[in-house]
Order: structure tokens, then C-alpha cells, then sequence
């Protein structure tokens, strides 16, 4: 019988499998992690996440908006976003794009 993940690791998985130069929304990573309702959860899971394997940087808010990074701030979030190829200047002026993803 196949042992069924908890969310945090559901969610690290989501996250591990977010492709460079592309992001994803909180809300877009909860529900495909199983828990549609839960991004505020995957922030906490994202805000608590020192693991160099799961890109946390790749999650963003709904609006396209960066948020925080525990890693340096917001800051440095952007400039790895950037340094990925993501602009972000067209991610704050567009809408969430195929069900989170923006690329």
C-alpha cells in the first residue's frame, strides 16, 4: 500500500518540480499539492523551507507580486527571479496565467 505524503512534503514536491525561469502562485501550488484553500499554508511551509533542493523563490502571489524570501528578502528574491530569466514587470501587469504558471 502506497504511504500517502503530508501536505508540507506535497507542497515541497509541487515546488521541487516549478521549472528555472518560471513561477508559480501560492494558491496554484496548494491546490495542486491537494489543499486548494491552503495558501497561507504554503507561504508558512515556504517561510520555514532552508532546503537548496526546493526553489521557494519560484512561489509568488496571485497578483505576480514577488512576496518575501527567508533566504534575504524580497530583494534577493527578485534578483534570482531576474537572474532566471523571469521579468517581472510583466508578471506584476498580467493576471495569473494557465491555472498559476507564468513563464
Amino acid at each position: 500500500m502506497k504511504k500517502r505524503l503530508r501536505f508540507p512534503e506535497r507542497v515541497l514536491a509541487v515546488v521541487r518540480r516549478i521549472p528555472k525561469g518560471t513561477v508559480m502562485s501560492y494558491s496554484e501550488v496548494a491546490r495542486r499539492a491537494g489543499s486548494p484553500c491552503a495558501a497561507r499554508a504554503v507561504g508558512t511551509i515556504m517561510s520555514q523551507n532552508f532546503d537548496p533542493t526546493v526553489p521557494c523563490h519560484r512561489v509568488v502571489h496571485a497578483d505576480g507580486t514577488p512576496g518575501d524570501y527567508n533566504r534575504g528578502g524580497s530583494r534577493k528574491k527578485t534578483a534570482l527571479l531576474q537572474s532566471e530569466g523571469v521579468r517581472l514587470d510583466y508578471i506584476h501587469k498580467r493576471r495569473r496565467h494557465k491555472k498559476g504558471v507564468v513563464r
